[in-house]
């Protein structure tokens, strides 16, 4: 541990993360060569199995499968995830908890020391990192000195130019691919999947569980000679009401899972999803051997707030981070297979920048009225925006009938609005961003109970 001087240095987390903020001139700045240099002058290396998760949708109910399998097989897990929802420790789980804050703090000093320079190094100075960048680096070496038998990494953004990309995988899994972030990875499918696949390596091997993944992604498996395996090729599953399968080609050993029970994360997306983290730990498995009851264990038992999370009440609550239009069409789904509810109220948030129209018309037949919100960064639609676009969509508005039933300054303050105006046999779905979801989080789980019960 380098000794890092008191006085001269943040000495909270949220200092911290405020210096992190201040350093860099942009938000993003995709690239590795300032990252990569940081980590060398920090010695950092990972030594254990690690994968990598890419993809548009499906990465962090990917982290979390493969975390609740390994850690049903007795391994120390570490596992990198953003962005969090409540607390930034949350991005950094060891042994299945996050970490506490005074964990990070050494590793954070230690990134600001090597990003400064030290006599006798590579000679090229101070070198800007952006926020992510930086806790980036602070996680990642918080990671190597916490003794894990197994790394999982979620890629934040893209893939080749990400700064997880700096560790090089033993496994990458690319998960759905589909349009989301378009002003920096590309206008369609196939420039988008050529960023996801930058994470690949030579010899080791990328699972693909994208259905019908772009061309480009293959292309990029067999121009560096990566071991590709495919949903639908190489491994594949099927389920009924009841149970669901899963089966790796006999050319991958022939693996096979029977009378599974379906995995905790709900949603008919999380099938595809388990079916990758399978295959995963398949390819893994000469390292890493895992046990068909970890593999069950692991499935029934994982937990991740926010993806289709159902909270039992009055009225019935559903928390989803669902923040593009292939997710919240995913959302839609699972919501319609709920079954009836006399009314559905939305608490609703999201980026500027999202294909906002595209997700709305997906998902408004099911929703009869909107709750919108602000949300606490400049990236951030107004609720007031909101609301005009909601009022011009011909599928939020009917008949030019507008089903906004109010504009409020914050997730907490739209969520009281809405469980005001439900009724107890009503449901409320959250969702647009994870600052949405993250929004209704800050003091726990909400416990529904709508005034008609509470009077």
């Amino acid at each position: 541990m380098l000794d890092i001087p008191v006085p001269d240095h943040p000495t909270t987390l949220a200092d911290w993360l405020a210096h992190a903020e201040r350093l860099h001139p942009v938000t993003i700045d995709m690239g590795l060569e300032r990252v990569q240099r940081v980590a060398q002058r920090m010695g950092l290396a990972l030594d254990c199995p690690v994968i990598t998760v890419a993809g548009t949708n499906g990465k962090g109910s990917t982290c979390a499968m493969l975390e609740a399998i390994y850690t049903q097989s007795g391994y120390r897990t570490g596992v990198y995830t953003s962005p969090h929802l409540v607390h930034f420790e949350e991005r950094c789980r060891v042994a299945g908890a996050s970490v506490e804050q005074a964990e990070l703090l050494p590793a954070l000093a230690e990134v600001e020391v090597a990003r400064k320079g030290q006599p006798g190094d590579d000679g090229a100075g101070e070198i800007s990192l952006s926020y992510f960048e930086f806790t980036t680096l602070a996680i990642l070496r918080t990671l190597s000195r916490a003794g894990l038998d197994v790394a999982i990494l979620e890629v934040g953004l893209g893939g080749r130019l990400d700064a997880v990309n700096i560790i090089d995988a033993d496994c990458a899994v690319i998960t759905s691919i589909a349009l989301d972030h378009m002003a920096l990875l590309g206008n369609d499918r196939e420039a988008i999947g050529f960023e996801k696949a930058g994470i690949m390596r030579t010899g080791r091997a990328v699972v693909v569980s994208d259905p019908v993944p772009p061309q480009s992604v293959l292309d990029r498996a067999v121009e560096i000679g990566a071991n590709l395996w495919r949903l639908g090729k190489d491994f594949h599953f099927a389920g009924d009401q009841q149970q669901w399968g899963w089966a790796m080609h006999p050319s991958h050993g022939g693996r096979r899972y029977a009378g599974l029970a379906y995995p905790a994360l709900r949603g008919a997306n999380q099938l595809v999803n388990a079916s990758g983290v399978l295959a995963a730990v398949e390819a893994l498995r000469a390292r890493l051997p895992v046990t068909a009851q970890a593999v069950r264990n692991g499935l029934a038992l994982v937990e991740l707030p926010g993806r289709f999370q159902i909270v039992p009440g009055t009225p019935t609550l559903v928390l989803d981070v669902a923040h593009n239009p292939h997710s919240v069409a995913a959302l839609a789904e699972n919501l319609d297979a709920m079954g009836f509810y006399p009314g559905t109220h939305a608490v609703f948030g999201a980026m500027a920048d999202k294909d906002l129209p595209a997700m709305l018309e997906r998902i408004a037949p099911l929703i009869d009225h909107w709750h919108v919100t602000d949300l606490p960064l400049p990236r951030a639609s107004t609720g007031r925006a909101l609301a005009n676009m909601l009022d011009a969509h011909a599928a939020t508005a009917p008949g030019g009938k507008t089903r906004v039933a109010g504009i409020h300054a914050s997730p907490m303050d739209a969520l009281r609005a809405a469980v005001s105006a439900a009724d107890p046999a009503d449901r409320i779905v959250v969702f647009g961003s994870f600052y949405t979801v993250g929004g209704v989080l800050q003091d726990g789980v909400p416990r529904m109970s709508a005034k008609h019960l509470s009077a």
